[in-house]
């Protein structure tokens, strides 16, 4: 086994937070972005943000290391004492993961990058509220444009994570390392404090649209799809009925109108569908998590589609909704009344595939464990639950996944600990874990250093002054 070296807690930090936040790199990209200004509608720019390292065919601009100690600062509890070249060494290695990932042949599926995608929108919309200001506060010009730089960012994060997992793959930390690691931490006075956590389950009533209102809105689409091939136009018609809200604007998505290729960020149904038909054909009606569509590919441009849809979303009654919510209320007064365990009502009435069999746990979007910090919440899930105690549920509320479906839930707060600073037998998991996360970036340090001298790597005359652990200056 691989000794384990001096502790030093505040890199520890600062590479679980590069790790854990895997929509951080996005932004910074996004960022980095707003350096690049067009001069005119032509193809001259403007360079306003120089670029500070090179490693293979990555680059990090200038500006990418401060942002990024900005928010690890943000992010990391208390004041975090980073040098710009610590950060930047930092970077530099994902950089060099990623290179590295691709000379291995590491792959990144469509779905999986998809999946991610998904996931981050899904949690950048509940922070702002709607897509739309997720675009407008990143400067997008649509969800398409998003979608496509999301895409690419989540397909290099998961790269780099998949190329680090083979290097880390086999290490291991046995009892007598993480006890040497605590008594080095306490020595040292650097114990972690450890915020107040919580764990939640949930039960959650999916709310569906009736068959009779399913099927008007199929017969629907049959109606406008005869229309147009006896000859009315595609986009009027989406214009008048379409539920896109994109459908009425100038840019992408007005009329209908989409470019896509196989990579684009669209749904799966949508991409399916318009890859199997041919130039000028409309599609049966089908339904995705937003509702049903018919689409027409209007001009086929190599691995190119454009294409143009109307989407019909079903109503769904207030009787509808409320039946979902009475049904849910039932459901909480027979688990506060004893009748049935939460668990046992979650097997038998959750809706949520995710959570159904894992006695109603959520899952924390940040870190893929059953632990949430307090601080660190969906604000409006902390509202929902931060006054609640141990063993309490809220009462029945609505929520929707966009693109995906409307319920309502109830939530137990299943357990919550208090703000402390560590114990190695009460946190003795905890403690393990950062033992093996020290270890492991001890692996990858090592690893890095022997790839530095077979990778070309240029350093911007700025930050050749910074002293790196590794040889990136090769000298």
């Amino acid at each position: 086994m691989m000794p384990l070296k001096n502790n030093n807690l505040k890199f520890i930090k600062m590479k679980q937070q590069i790790i854990t936040f895997t929509f951080l790199l996005f932004f910074i990209g996004l960022n980095a972005q707003d350096s690049i200004k067009t001069e005119n509608k032509k193809t001259d720019r403007i360079k306003i943000d120089g670029v500070a390292v090179v490693i293979g065919k990555n680059i990090v601009l200038d500006s990418d290391v401060e942002k990024f100690k900005k928010e690890l600062q943000q992010r990391i509890e208390g004041k975090l004492d980073i040098t710009d070249c610590e950060i930047l060494e930092e970077v530099m290695t994902q950089k060099l993961l990623a290179h590295h990932a691709v000379v291995d042949s590491i792959v990144a599926t469509e779905a999986e990058v998809n999946s991610e995608v998904e996931r981050n929108i899904s949690y950048f919309t509940q922070q702002l509220g709607t897509m739309e200001k997720v675009i407008e506060l990143y400067g997008f010009n649509d969800e398409e444009d998003l979608r496509k730089e999301l895409f690419e960012i989540q397909k290099e994060q998961m790269l780099i994570r998949k190329e680090r997992a083979s290097i880390t793959e086999k290490i291991d930390v046995t009892p007598e390392e993480v006890r040497t690691y605590f008594k080095n931490l306490e020595k040292e006075n650097s114990l972690p404090e450890f915020s107040a956590e919580i764990e939640l389950a949930q039960i959650v009533k999916t709310i569906k649209p009736s068959d009779e209102e399913v099927n008007r809105v199929i017969s629907k689409l049959n109606e406008i799809k005869k229309e147009i091939e006896e000859g009315y136009s595609f986009r009027l018609k989406a214009i008048i009925n379409s539920d896109d809200p994109a459908v009425a604007g100038n840019g992408p998505g007005s009329g209908g109108l989409y470019t896509l290729t196989r990579e684009s960020g669209f749904i799966k149904e949508f991409k399916e569908v318009a890859f199997s038909l041919d130039e000028g054909e409309i599609s049966e009606p089908f339904e995705s998590g937003f509702g049903y569509h018919i689409i027409q590919v209007e001009k086929i441009k190599g691995q190119e589609r454009d294409a143009r849809h109307i989407l019909i979303q079903p109503k769904i009654s207030s009787e509808e909704m409320q039946a979902a919510e009475k049904e849910l209320a039932k459901i909480r007064d027979q688990i506060l009344n004893g009748e049935i365990t939460f668990e046992e009502a979650v097997l038998k009435y959750s809706d949520d595939s995710e959570t159904k069999n894992n006695k109603g746990l959520i899952l924390n979007p940040q870190t893929n464990d059953t632990r949430f910090n307090l601080t660190r919440m969906d604000p409006t899930l902390y509202g929902r639950v931060s006054n609640l105690k141990a063993g309490e549920i809220t009462k029945p509320y609505y929520d929707e996944i966009r693109g995906e479906s409307k319920m309502h839930k109830i939530i137990l707060l299943k357990s919550k600990e208090e703000e402390h600073t560590a114990s190695f037998t009460k946190d003795y998991e905890k403690i393990q874990q950062l033992t093996l996360q020290k270890k492991q970036e001890e692996t990858v340090e090592k690893w890095a250093k022997d790839k530095i001298t077979d990778t070309y790597i240029k350093i911007n005359n700025d930050f050749k002054k910074c002293t790196f652990k590794n040889n990136w200056k090769k000298d």
